[in-house]
């Protein structure tokens, strides 16, 4: 939680946001294993991050996939927007924004947040509750989606 001092000295407590990134080539997601000093540290992740203040949610999802992975990507639709208060794992309860992005190309390397940055098929993926955070769910979601595409995005 962000503790905030308003106008007349009152304060209050809000969330953080933050933008995930779901990231589709041939049948594969795009996911990092989370570095062993962060939350959930050594598990799959989608890339993303908290948002910037002086960016957008499209701006701030694409530099955390850069950052995370080295790739390079196009937003193309915001996916779901989680406003869950009870997100498991989460020690700071974020909002995220969550988008499809589609992949254009590598061009650097990931940062110190990513043990590992794998595509990994979905048919492959294993017991999505292993998944860090809440993203097991997110991808459980992307993955009705691409068997029969209902209405974006979701608010949940």
């Amino acid at each position: 939680m962000i503790t905030c001092t308003f106008e007349h000295g009152n304060t209050g407590s809000l969330r953080h946001i933050v933008t995930h990134a779901l990231v589709e080539k041939d049948g594969s997601v795009l996911l990092v294993k989370r570095a062993l000093h962060l939350d959930e540290g050594g598990k799959w992740a989608l890339p993303g991050g908290f948002l910037d203040r002086n960016e957008t949610l499209e701006q701030g999802v694409l530099r955390e996939l850069l950052e995370e992975t080295g790739w390079e990507g196009k937003a193309v639709s915001l996916f779901r927007i989680n406003s869950n208060p009870n997100r498991p794992h989460e020690d700071r309860q974020n909002v995220a924004a969550e988008f499809i992005i589609r992949p254009i190309r590598l061009i650097g390397k990931p940062d110190k947040e990513s043990l590992e940055v794998s595509w990994i098929r979905f048919e492959q993926l294993g017991p999505l509750d292993q998944i860090a955070f809440d993203h097991g769910e997110t991808i459980r979601l992307y993955m009705k989606y691409r068997k029969k595409n209902f209405p974006l995005p979701l608010l949940i």
